[in-house]
């Protein structure tokens, strides 16, 4: 019939096999599907770019999707914990007070006070978290507060705020992108936090089975091969068709020092599993 997503199927079936496709179709419909082939064609460009100099023009990679939103705050913005909604005054008020007075009110202990371990354990069940969750990864007392309490949403808002900025900032999958020095900067703090936690991050895995495909094995090598060390256990299959096989065509095409890096990474993420795993044992035979 004339139904416009049948009609915009249909194109799409012309566009790979035209001799099944007899009837005649409008030349200007909406679009219904996205080309799949636009990531490999924007990633080919960006390399004959990089090789050929610099260029211009800016054109995202990320899943062929639009272009970058365009920033206007400074990089590291959401490492640094914002002060509460509550009252500036009121705070400078508090601080000068004496800290017994803070520990024996009801009230949520805000976060930008929290200074030493003793608050924390004192306070650890009034603790309310900043609204930019970045500044978590650059708090060692924070971290240490979602080792101790397992509270899944710290962990979703977490995971969807480090998978937005990771696709957003990915500089491979921008072409002349001037952030480099500070992506490789987020990428070492997010290691040093999973380092910290002693897991992974569920977005960062995300963000490395998504992007692996794309990389040219030389943009923040160590920092992307420091990552992969810390993916978190799954089935053979992911890991194989995710991990392996992107890593193994740059692998055979690359240097020494490269194929060195990569055995190095996958020991220490063999390492992290077995270590996973006895604490797991132990938890299982400690119940």
């Amino acid at each position: 019939g004339t139904q416009s997503h049948l009609q915009a199927l249909l194109s799409l079936y012309k566009l790979f096999c035209p001799e099944q496709v007899t009837i005649t179709l409008p030349g200007k419909m909406k679009t219904y599907f996205k080309n799949s082939e636009g990531p490999w064609k924007a990633a080919i460009t960006a390399v004959r770019q990089r090789n050929q100099g610099t260029s211009p023009l800016s054109q995202a990679v990320f899943l062929g999707t639009s272009q970058p939103q365009s920033r206007k705050r400074k990089w590291n913005a959401q490492l640094v914990i914002p002060a509460s909604s509550t009252n500036t005054n009121r705070l400078e008020e508090e601080r000068e007070k004496n800290n017994v007075y803070l520990y024996s009110t009801n009230e949520s202990f805000p976060v930008e006070q929290l200074r030493t371990f003793p608050q924390l354990l004192q306070n650890i069940h009034r603790l309310e978290f900043p609204s930019q969750m970045g500044s978590v990864l650059t708090n060692p007392l924070l971290l240490h507060y979602m080792n101790c309490v397992k509270d899944e949403s710290i962990y979703l808002r977490l995971y969807y705020w480090m998978g937005q900025m990771l696709q957003e900032e990915c500089t491979w999958c921008v072409v002349d992108n001037p952030y480099e020095e500070e992506f490789k900067s987020f990428l070492q703090t997010i290691y040093k936090a999973e380092c910290f936690l002693q897991e992974g991050f569920s977005a960062c895995e995300e963000f490395l089975y998504k992007t692996l495909p794309l990389w040219d094995g030389f943009c923040c090598r160590s920092e992307i091969l420091t990552l992969v060390s810390w993916i978190p256990p799954s089935s053979s299959s992911d890991i194989k068709s995710y991990l392996y096989d992107p890593l193994a065509q740059l692998f055979f095409t690359s240097s020494i020092y490269f194929k060195c890096s990569v055995l190095e990474s996958l020991k220490e993420l063999l390492q992290n599993w077995l270590n996973c795993n006895v604490i797991q044992v132990d938890l299982e035979f400690s119940s």
